[in-house]
């Protein structure tokens, strides 16, 4: 059965390849990376770069002010060096003179041209625009406003000090693009895209291939002086199957396998998160953390005694065992949340201390509850979408154990979410995964003006304490001064548990033995500029 699967997925990976073979057939089977996604992608217009499968591609096509280097350190992109003014609330930006946009007819004879500052305040301006309707619009929230002082200079004004602002600059919703491509009559550009990067768009056959080639123009050298980049071709298919995929991989068809589905998680994993032995030669496996933090969340303002009682929630942080949960479901990928909400990957210099198993103190504030409330049978509702149903099930049991009943509810995502936002749930999964690399972005959805649905406050917390300490943290720029603070907001979370803190996640990588220079992030970019294939 399993070789009759691989011969027609093989005929199918077949077909789809060779529709497409014009735009890779020059190009030698070592300078092409291929990899595949198994969810279509609707546009590659930064400005509505707000998943990650298309923002992967979108970070091969453009660039920004500045970007993130693997350990979410700011560097410089188009702008070699920046200032800022002593109350920080002024940024001048020098930008780089040798940046050119990719070749295209829009620009005339000349097929391309120099970026300038003036670019960067068409690109905003465009985000900004109501009638764009971007998803990244509150990225410029802070901003006063901006203006180019000549071709080299860019300035942006805030409306006070705001120090997660160059993290949220280096986002692809703030990459620039041409005016050009927009005062065409039809507006093709999220089909069409015209960046800056390292590569360039090529073919793209939606729900089939999209390829990418070099862009020989590219502004960036190694450090031994050598063009980037150093692949000729970027080949992503879109097979939406993930067990499909992974036969795919496994034929060395792909060049990269970025999941890690149930289907075959245990014939590549050990129950401790290990390659198993008989993969060690043909495949190698990277992990890093993830800026992502999986919960439980409560929904504060909700009138059932169990949800309203401290110890009830404190309980339900005492009492299921994050380390068996990782290692018996999640086969060691990922991280025992024991520290908070702010996950691996920015919590190394905070230090919050956060909820470890302990059974006995989870039932004796159980019991604590009882006697107080008169409520002997303490129950609640616990919903979920069906990926996560084994993950909530362990809960079950393990609350159980401590004297509480726990029901799940499974919807289906697009209903979680619509009744997450609205106040509907009492306990309800959910995921945060980092807008822009601060910890501050952590803090964000415990705000008491970001209640559901006008932000990310979907547990209706509210504190006084928190919300000073919060303003306080988004103006301090010293860096020790603000990991204290973020300390201190941290605690307030886990001792009014208004989140039950799972994992925090890991990003995981397949690749094949001849893929060179594949790093990872906690932020989970693909960033294929220094990628190259090493012949067999």
């Amino acid at each position: 059965m399993l070789q009759n699967l691989t011969v027609l997925i093989s005929t199918i990976f077949l077909g789809i390849f060779l529709s497409s073979c014009h735009s890779v057939s020059e190009v030698n089977n070592d300078q092409i990376f291929r990899y595949n996604c198994h969810e279509n992608i609707e546009t590659l217009d930064p400005a509505f770069g707000r998943n990650l499968r298309g923002i992967w591609v979108m970070n091969q096509l453009f660039n920004g002010l500045v970007s993130l280097d693997d350990s979410l350190q700011i560097q410089p992109d188009l702008a070699y060096r920046w200032e800022q003014s002593k109350n920080g609330s002024r940024y001048t930006f020098y930008m780089r003179d040798d940046v050119y946009f990719h070749e295209s007819s829009i620009f005339g004879d000349t097929k391309t041209r120099r970026v300038t500052a003036q670019d960067f305040v068409y690109s905003f301006d465009r985000l900004k625009n109501p009638q764009i309707a971007s998803p990244g619009r509150w990225t410029l929230d802070q901003v006063k406003d901006y203006y180019a002082k000549n071709d080299s200079v860019l300035i942006i004004n805030l409306k006070k000090s705001f120090s997660p602002f160059l993290g949220i600059l280096s986002m692809k919703y703030l990459s620039v693009v041409p005016h050009e491509a927009f005062n065409q009559p039809s507006n093709s550009f999220g089909s069409k895209p015209i960046g800056t990067g390292p590569f360039y768009m090529k073919r793209w056959e939606k729900n089939l291939k999209l390829v990418l080639r070099k862009n020989k123009n590219y502004f960036e050298q190694d450090q031994q002086g050598n063009s980037l980049p150093y692949l000729e071709s970027v080949a992503i298919t879109f097979v939406p199957d993930k067990q499909s995929e992974f036969l795919l991989f496994l034929q060395g068809k792909l060049d990269l396998l970025n999941s890690l589905d149930l289907s075959y998680k245990d014939e590549l994993l050990t129950t401790t998160g290990e390659l198993r032995k008989k993969y060690h030669n043909s495949i190698r496996l990277s992990k890093s953390p993830y800026l992502n933090t999986e919960y439980i969340g409560i929904y504060m303002g909700g009138q059932s005694s169990e949800i309203q009682s401290k110890n009830i929630r404190q309980a339900l942080n005492y009492g299921f065992d994050r380390e068996a949960m990782i290692r018996y479901i999640k086969n060691n990928v990922g991280y025992a949340a024991n520290s908070g909400f702010i996950p691996n990957g920015l919590n190394k210099h905070i230090g919050s201390v956060g909820y470890s198993y302990h059974p006995q103190k989870a039932k004796a504030l159980v019991e604590e509850y009882k006697q107080i409330s008169g409520n002997l049978k303490p129950t609640i509702r616990l919903s979920t979408d069906a990926n996560y149903v084994d993950i909530c099930e362990f809960l079950q049991k393990s609350f159980y154990e401590i004297g509480i009943s726990i029901s799940i509810e499974v919807l289906p995502p697009p209903a979680l979410r619509q009744a997450k936002s609205s106040g509907k749930l009492e306990l309800f999964r959910a995921s945060w995964v980092a807008d822009y690399p601060d910890a501050e972005n952590y803090m964000l959805p415990f705000y008491s003006k970001n209640f559901t649905p006008f932000g990310p406050n979907y547990m209706h917390f509210s504190s006084k304490e928190f919300d000073s300490l919060y303003l306080e943290v988004v103006k301090e720029k010293n860096e020790l001064k603000r990991n204290t603070l973020f300390q201190k907001l941290d605690q307030i979370i886990i001792d009014e548990a208004p989140i039950i803190p799972l994992y925090y996640d890991q990003a995981i990588r397949f690749t094949q033995p001849n893929v060179k220079n594949m790093t990872m992030n906690p932020v989970n970019m693909l960033n294929l500029k220094k990628v190259y294939k090493s012949t067999r």
